[in-house]
């Protein structure tokens, strides 16, 4: 942060970031990004980018703000685009407003941009300062700026365990582990996240449908995700049959003769097939997956199991961050556990996780941490 910036310009930049995670899920491939316009020390316009990933924040805020935005300061999340795309850029946008400074939080990474919006806003003798909130502008764009940077989305991974880490007793089952409460927080977590996954085996076994089922956020339902190599999952399954409304992807393994017959009646009923390699062990490899998934503007996804995908994605360093619901409850060794094996002798190799914060949902408790190792 520059040492002219302020607390009011931390105040209105933690403003822009709370409403940059409004678009969490809902603009890829382009970054959720938000906006506030400030002139003589009142809020005169606010924005946030739009579903889809347009109007671009700086856009919608200065549509609020009108004439008001003659000699105001914007306060940007991410460096104001240079490049024309499908629309010009918001650079030029802030600069034609007749704003006198601009705020940023974090230079964008994207070869398009990186630094080209700030220097087009100082070349039009906008003062521009950077910097202010970059450590929390940087976890609600992580997901954007992995994309760019390492060709893959943030990696969230979901888990809903007893207190000793089982998602179902030995007979199978889970309904329901977490409460109501806990239920629904998990659902918001699919509202904000681009991408949802899970593995074969959770998919034929737990039928999950993986939409959004909040009241009024159905529509910000995921892309749901199966990785499958052998194409396993059922025809009749709802992730297939509801394949038009709500997207579904199947990762497998190259076409065969075998399976030629199998993969048309996937792709017959809008299921979309993207062809994986295997690795090594002759499981997918979700490298590749993530790779394919940030090609298509993936930015931000959740994996909700199971066991050994969730043990997959941890041993391979896949993982950013955890959420962890934990009811009050025990069920014993014999029960299905959240993480299958992952081969670990030796406990100065386990995986490290810093917990960022513990709270209460209902009866339940969720834990979030970030995976540093």
């Amino acid at each position: 942060m520059t040492s002219t910036t302020t607390n009011v310009d931390q105040a209105h930049m933690k403003t822009a970031i709370s409403l940059a995670e409004r678009g969490l899920g809902q603009t890829w491939p382009n970054p959720s990004v938000g906006c506030v316009i400030v002139a003589e020390n009142k809020v005169v316009g606010r924005g946030w980018t739009q579903p889809g990933g347009r109007p671009h924040a700086e856009t919608d805020a200065l549509k609020r703000a009108g004439e008001a935005a003659q000699g105001a300061t914007a306060y940007v999340t991410l460096e104001p685009c240079a490049h024309h795309g499908e629309t010009p850029p918001c650079a030029q946008a802030l600069i034609d407003s007749g704003m006198s400074r601009v705020v940023v939080a974090l230079e964008d990474p994207d070869p398009r941009v990186s630094g080209g919006g700030v220097q087009m806003l100082r070349d039009a003798g906008i003062r521009v300062d950077l910097g202010v909130c970059q450590a929390q502008a940087e976890v609600v764009t992580s997901g954007f700026l992995k994309r760019v940077t390492k060709s893959r989305p943030h990696v969230t991974l979901k888990l809903a365990t007893t207190l000793d880490g089982r998602i179902a007793t030995r007979s199978g089952d889970s309904e329901w582990v977490t409460g109501d409460s806990a239920r629904r927080s998990g659902h918001m977590l699919r509202a904000n996240h681009d991408a949802i996954l899970v593995g074969a085996r959770t998919a034929a076994e737990d039928n999950p449908i993986l939409t959004c089922r909040l009241p009024g956020l159905a529509s910000r339902s995921p892309v749901r995700i199966v990785v499958d190599g052998r194409m396993r999952l059922p025809l009749t399954h709802e992730l297939v049959t509801s394949a038009r409304e709500t997207p579904t992807w199947l990762f497998a393994f190259a076409e065969t003769p075998q399976n030629a017959d199998r993969r048309r009646a996937y792709i017959d009923g809008a299921v979309e097939i993207f062809d994986i390699s295997p690795n090594p062990d002759g499981y997918p490899d979700l490298e590749a997956v993530l790779a394919v998934l940030a090609d298509k503007g993936i930015t931000r996804l959740l994996v909700e199991g199971g066991g050994v995908i969730a043990a997959a994605f941890l041993k391979l360093g896949l993982i950013d961050e955890v959420f962890w619901y934990r009811a009050a409850k025990i069920t014993g060794g014999d029960g299905l556990p959240a993480i299958a094996e992952m081969g670990i002798e030796r406990l100065r190799d386990a995986k490290c996780i810093n917990r960022l914060y513990v709270e209460s949902v209902g009866d339940d408790v969720v834990e979030r941490y970030s995976v540093t190792g």
